[in-house]
């Protein structure tokens, strides 16, 4: 087995929340990433790959070997980054994989990634060896791209299962046609043909796993050293999550202080759930994630908007100050399961009220 070493490959990760960001990009430095640069959202991160694509026209090649994005962010969210670097003219590399990182990991949103043309979905909670694993997946198992009419990405054949896609239905086709060069990526004229794009795999050449026809990996020391950097990005994740919650509890007031809609207001709630949902598993704290996504689920869009409503979300944020108080690791145990059902009890109390 080939032992790969990545320190001449370059990552790209977009994340709106500061503070993940910062332990992303510490993780990737851990497993010894030799370039690691990031954006607050996809719209910096477009603008960014528009100068890449400047000088690349100037004779430089792609500057990027992988670009991880988180998926909610505004103004411009995962989806809208990812359909960009697959289709826009000025995107400097339509062939770049693409891992979604995202705590809404349900089916409407993967599959929506999947028909853009992503590479691999990363769901949060995630740990070093969530994210290396998916790495491992770009590096040794890359797919080949297709191009039809109507979708331009990596062969989706490769995960799906059930009735194959109509690209697939063609494989044994005469309207195949196979590529191995990416210079110039136009759509299909004809609305049945389909191309498949063969290229090199130039990340394995590049972690020096050309060698092997097996399956490489970096030394264990490695994942170790970023474990042991993870865990001590946990200690600040107290203070992150008192912080959510605190601007969780002024959001409750305002709503409770306006007398038209509070949609504005439950729009921000349901923004900040997710990101709660989203970390709490992977800094020890899973019950902040169950309780994250329970309280993202209702205050989704058409949810209830009056004072019940808001006291439910009150009593969401006074179960995760008790996990953050008493320092609730794991699931909890006895502790645990005394929140959670305090928590339903405090729902179905201000759901009955009328």
């Amino acid at each position: 087995m080939a032992i790969y070493d990545f320190e001449r490959c370059s990552v790209y990760l977009v994340e709106d929340n500061a503070y993940i960001r910062k332990v992303v990009e510490s993780l990737l430095h851990g497993i010894k990433f030799g370039r690691v640069s990031s954006a607050p959202d996809g719209a910096e991160a477009i603008e960014f790959f528009k100068t890449l694509h400047a000088g690349a026209r100037l004779g430089g090649g792609p500057a990027f070997d992988v670009v991880i994005s988180d998926l909610v962010m505004a103004p411009i969210n995962g989806l809208l980054f990812l359909r960009w670097l697959r289709t826009a003219k000025e995107s400097p590399n339509r062939f770049i994989p693409f891992i979604m990182l995202s705590g809404a990991a349900d089916t409407k949103y993967v599959n929506a990634a999947r028909d853009l043309g992503v590479t691999e979905f990363l769901s949060k909670p995630f740990s070093v060896t969530s994210v290396y694993k998916k790495i491992l997946e770009v590096i040794d198992y890359p797919r080949q791209f297709v191009a039809t009419q109507s979708y331009f990405g990596p062969d989706r054949g490769r995960q799906e299962k059930g009735p194959p896609d109509e690209d697939r239905r063609k494989m044994k086709s005469d309207d195949i046609t196979i590529v191995y060069s990416a210079d110039k990526v136009v759509k299909p004229k004809d609305g049945s043909d389909v191309w498949y794009f063969r290229l090199s795999n130039h990340l394995k050449e590049k972690v020096g796993g050309m060698g092997s026809g097996e399956p490489g990996e970096i030394p264990t020391a490695l994942l170790d050293e970023a474990e042991e950097e993870l865990e001590r990005a946990a200690l600040d994740f107290t203070d992150w999550a008192a912080d959510y919650l605190a601007k969780l509890s002024k959001l409750c007031d305002r709503a409770l202080e306006k007398e038209g809609t509070r949609s504005a207001e439950f729009e921000e709630i349901n923004l900040l759930a997710h990101e709660l949902r989203g970390q709490g598993g992977t800094f020890g704290y899973p019950l902040i994630t169950v309780f994250g996504k329970m309280l993202f689920d209702v205050t989704g869009e058409g949810c209830v908007e009056d004072d019940n409503a808001v006291e439910i979300v009150k009593a969401h944020i006074d179960a995760m100050r008790a996990v953050i108080r008493e320092k609730v690791a794991g699931d909890g145990g006895k502790v645990g399961r005394a929140l959670l059902k305090s928590l339903e009890v405090a729902i179905e109390r201000q759901t009955k009220v009328t």
